[in-house]
């Protein structure tokens, strides 16, 4: 009988990502296209993107405080600022062209 190999020594063991996290932040997300547009987020501007980095810390600064939901969505805010982080680090590596 032949042995199973698999080369992903070095692929992301996406698996130590906690699954209840990654779905709190789909629940967000989920939110937001609802209230705005599906990846509305991706078609920010320059300007939006301090407005994006205020929002991350609006989240980041209330879990600091002891504020754990957030007050409209009723979701952590460690989620939100967790899409805030995602928002930024996509609109890195895809600039806004205004």
């Amino acid at each position: 009988m032949k042995e199973f190999v698999k080369n992903d020594t070095d692929k992301p063991m996406v698996s130590l990502v906690e699954p209840t996290f990654i779905l709190g932040m789909a629940e967000v997300l989920t939110y937001g296209a609802k209230k705005y547009a599906i990846n509305n987020w991706k078609e920010a501007s320059n300007k939006d993107i301090r407005r994006i980095k205020d929002s991350l810390l609006r989240h980041v600064l209330a879990y600091t405080s002891g504020v754990l939901l957030d007050e409209e969505t009723q979701f952590k805010h460690l989620h939100h600022a967790a899409a805030n982080l995602m928002f930024l680090d996509y609109l890195t590596d895809h600039p806004p062209k205004s």
